[in-house]
């Protein structure tokens, strides 16, 4: 196997969950990262050898984590984080780097976070279940988008699976069930002019209430669920169609345009026209 396997993926159409790079590498002593901040979530299984993960709280405190083979760690996007092999006995490595609109509740189901990012397997067969399922990414590139974000998702079903700090969802079926039914609304209606009220109304739910079992179930709140909704699909719109920016902002439910056009930065970090240059399809 190569030293190093290196592969982009640059199709956003799918929002619940996407990838963005993935690859594995054997690296050299000392070879390091950062300090740097990603803008999405990145998971490193290590096959082999050891390093060491220094992470930086919102208090500009650093935590060091020493990892060795058979574990894995996660890297939250916002954070500053450095991450570097041993000097005797340098790591190997598989990754995935990824986000999407699921990507926090399923990272909370299997108990990782910037407060808890170092992946424990429940047993060596879960282990080697989410080393294979990325090392099968980082080999088969040459798949088509749907065929690879398929096995993203075996992936990610590996890690919360396979964690021994994996949560049980809070408030049970019923939870998800209200959860489920307010996704489904704003899929169905994110075009309108949507507020949170209505979500709660839908479920026949207090909105206080809602709000709670819908953060603790999907990992964000309801506003905040609805507005990335609306970004994705409007991003989807500038790569694949020839609607002007206002026409996309009407279609997302954002009668002003200047209004969408600070949502879409917040969300992305450059405005929609400038997405559209660099991302449109031709």
């Amino acid at each position: 196997m190569p030293n190093l396997l290196f592969s982009m993926f640059s199709d956003e159409r799918f929002m619940d969950l996407t990838i963005y790079q993935y690859g594995y590498e054997k690296c050299r002593p000392l070879h390091s990262y950062g300090p740097f901040i990603r803008n999405h979530y990145l998971f490193h299984y290590v096959i082999s050898g050891r390093g060491t993960l220094l992470t930086d709280d919102t208090n500009n405190t650093s935590t060091e984590y020493k990892i060795g083979p058979g574990s894995g760690f996660l890297i939250e996007p916002e954070r500053v984080n450095t991450y570097f092999a041993d000097r005797e006995d340098p790591w190997e490595y598989t990754w995935v780097e990824f986000g999407g609109l699921r990507a926090r509740e399923l990272l909370e189901n299997a108990g990782l976070s910037s407060t808890t990012p170092i992946f424990l397997p429940s047993s060596p067969a879960a282990g080697e279940r989410v080393k294979d399922e990325l090392l099968y990414l980082a080999n088969h590139s040459q798949e088509s988008p749907l065929h690879l974000i398929g096995h993203f998702y075996l992936i990610m079903d590996a890690i919360v699976q396979g964690s021994t700090s994996k949560r049980k969802v809070q408030g049970g079926k019923l939870s998800e069930f209200y959860s489920k039914e307010a996704v489904a609304f704003i899929e169905q209606n994110y075009s309108r002019a949507v507020t949170v009220e209505d979500m709660a109304r839908r479920c026949n739910l207090d909105r206080s209430y809602f709000g709670k079992i819908f953060k603790e179930t999907m990992g964000q709140a309801p506003q905040e669920f609805l507005i990335r909704y609306r970004m994705a699909k409007a991003a989807e719109l500038l790569k694949t169609s020839d609607l002007s920016v206002g026409d996309i902002s009407i279609q997302v439910g954002y009668p002003n345009q200047l209004h969408f056009s600070r949502a879409f930065k917040n969300v992305y970090g450059i405005s929609p026209r400038e997405y559209r240059q660099k991302n449109k399809l031709l």
